[in-house]
């Protein structure tokens, strides 16, 4: 009872007893005898693979293996693995594998183009990691998996997803993947021009063939377009050892031409002038013939420090350049035309802010009697205090406040200011007869405000009378007039307001439809003044006749319709004695005086003219 092994057998010792004495085709396979088994399974595997020892050379590789690579499997013996699946070509792979052979890495998987015996190649997918059960000798399995259907099919898709299907070019994202490359450091700081081109397009009119002839013709008008500018790209490639440009669709009617190593402007420029030249000649679409122009944008440039954005907007802001100036043209990037486009973006943004915290102001130019050289009124100019870029006049702010609407409160402010200080003059100087202030009217303030109403509450509120506020309006905004605009004018007219058409004689010029608007004062442009050269310096030029008849025609029309006619952009005594002699009543220019602040208009109150120490004085720079 001590626990001898005279008691029942366990089932371990049964087991044990049964591998040493029963049938020994039942027992596992020694230890001596299991590499042969393994031999037998490595050989016979349907995946192809290689032993490979520490130093990296193939110490057997299998039937598999020889068959995927076309050649005996007992030849590939005493190779270096990283030669036979080409692992040394890609130095990121070629670290990680001796990294594995060392030791210190667990296993490689990388996919490979590998060559045949025969010429032909495959992908495939190589693995490399330890070699289980190796005993004291390191060693590696090398396994090759042919990927070469899988990865057709990867790129197949990719094709698809990279190119556009109409015109089978490639498409936007494509395009940017190309550019981004080009633009890495590592792409051109090894060899190259360092340099980059695009000429970005856009078809004319394109819309209208859509709308005209539908959708289908607008495809086949948009892949005609693609093999034309395809063929423009293999005539360049002649002509160049960088390669073809890439033509890219990048979405409706816009497509690109990337110039990798350009040599510089000229040649992107080359490219821009042929692509027009190749699109000029019609389309025959089967029963049509269309036409169709391009507006293209050209930007070339530096890579290092350029970014696919930076670059693409500048092509863009080109783009809109070229259709802006007339399409059916090319037009170059133009940094200083850009900086000027940029201040103008930043005004815009910061225009009704600007309003808010009272950065404008006012400045006054007089409106001087051409008889008596007396100051009979002034033209309010606003100027803009801005604290980035300094004084700004209305030339860089009004139309970019006219867009976006913010001239109504920007005008309301003009016209309350400018009455409130003319009314303070008018108490100043209570012995001299009362000026007038004139306000320039843009024709949103017409359509989007109440003018009539902005106007009786701030003569009310000013105590200025009607007849001392002249309003002026450009001649395109009042001829042809009708409607509200007519209305409003007739309103502010029967209320005792002067209405005065500004720059008259540069639209429509059309004297007979003055007699049935409201208008009190023609105002005319300066380009007819300015015709009027009799100074007798040597480059002041010769006076021209035909403005002269001009003018003298318009202000005898003008005094017959009962208009008063006010020269502008008089700017010397000879230009004031012929105006006067043929009839103008005022004259405004930098003969009288600059735009000025308020209270240099008062020391003008009542000078003797421009012979005189006040209107003459201040006239001078």
């Amino acid at each position: 009872m001590n626990g001898t092994s005279e008691g029942p057998a366990s089932a371990a010792d049964l087991d044990r007893s049964a591998v040493t004495e029963g049938d020994q085709n039942l027992a596992p396979r020694t230890a001596r005898e299991r590499p042969a088994a393994y031999r037998s399974v490595f050989t016979a595997a349907p995946l192809a693979m290689a032993v490979v020892d520490g130093e990296g050379l193939v110490v057997s590789a299998n039937d598999t293996l020889g068959a995927l690579l076309g050649t005996d499997p007992d030849a590939l013996t005493g190779w270096a693995a990283a030669d036979l699946v080409d692992l040394a070509s890609d130095a990121g792979i070629w670290h990680a594998y001796r990294e594995v052979l060392r030791g210190r890495q667990p296993r490689l998987r990388c996919t490979r183009r590998l060559k045949r015996a025969d010429g032909h190649s495959l992908w495939a997918q190589v693995t490399v990691e330890p070699l289980a059960d190796a005993g004291d000798t390191p060693g590696l399995l090398l396994s090759v998996a042919d990927v070469s259907a899988r990865r057709e099919l990867q790129e197949r898709l990719r094709h698809l997803q990279m190119h556009d299907p109409v015109t089978r070019l490639p498409n936007r994202a494509l395009f940017f993947e190309r550019l981004t490359a080009a633009l890495e450091a590592e792409t051109y700081e090894h060899g190259g021009t360092g340099r980059i081109g695009v000429c970005y397009l856009d078809l004319d009119g394109f819309k209208a063939v859509n709308d005209t002839h539908g959708h289908r013709v607008g495809d086949r008008l948009l892949a005609a377009v693609a093999e034309r500018l395809t063929r423009c790209a293999e005539e360049a490639a002649g002509t160049r050892a960088g390669g073809a440009p890439l033509v890219a669709r990048l979405g409706g009617d816009e497509f690109a031409l990337l110039v990798e190593d350009s040599t510089g402007t000229e040649q992107v420029a080359d490219l821009a002038e042929t692509v027009l030249a190749a699109l000029q000649p019609p389309f025959e679409l089967s029963d049509r013939r269309l036409s169709v122009t391009a507006s293209v944008g050209v930007v070339e440039r530096h890579t290092a420090g350029t970014t696919p954005t930076a670059l693409m907007q500048a092509a863009d802001t080109t783009l809109y350049w070229a259709k802006a100036d007339g399409r059916a043209r090319w037009t170059l990037f133009d940094p200083e035309r850009n900086a000027t486009r940029m201040t103008r973006q930043a005004l815009a943004a910061t225009l009704r802010p600007a309003i808010e915290r009272g950065e404008f102001a006012l400045e006054y130019q007089p409106l001087v009697g051409m008889e008596d050289g007396r100051v009979r009124g002034v033209e309010a100019l606003i100027r803009w205090n801005h604290p980035q870029f300094g004084v700004l006049a209305p030339n860089r702010f009004i139309a970019l406040a006219e867009e976006d609407g913010s001239i109504v409160p920007l005008g309301r402010w003009i016209l309350r200011t400018a009455c409130h200080q003319a009314r303070r003059w008018q108490l100043a100087h209570p012995d001299e007869p009362p000026i007038f202030v004139s306000v320039n009217v843009a024709v949103r303030q017409v359509w989007d405000s109440d003018l009539v109403a902005d106007v009786a509450r701030t003569l009310e509120e000013t105590g200025l009378a009607p007849h001392l506020l002249q309003l002026e309006l450009t001649e395109s905004a009042v001829m042809g007039s009708a409607g509200r605009p007519l209305q409003v004018l007739k309103a502010l007219s029967d209320m005792g307001v002067r209405i005065a058409i500004d720059d008259f004689g540069t639209g429509y010029s059309n004297l007979a439809y003055l007699s049935r608007l409201p208008v009190s004062v023609l105002k005319l442009d300066g380009a007819f003044v300015r015709g009027f050269q009799y100074d007798a310096a040597p480059d002041a030029g010769a006076a021209n006749p035909a403005d002269e008849v001009i003018v003298e025609a318009m202000v005898q029309l003008a005094h017959r319709l009962g208009l008063t006619v006010t020269a502008e952009c008089v700017e010397t005594s000879d230009q004031a004695t012929r105006l006067r002699r043929i009839g103008c009543d005022t004259g405004q220019g930098w003969l009288y005086s600059r735009p000025v602040a308020p209270d240099r208009i008062s020391a003008l109150l009542g000078s003797a003219g421009p012979g005189g120490a006040g209107v003459q004085a201040a006239g001078k720079p």
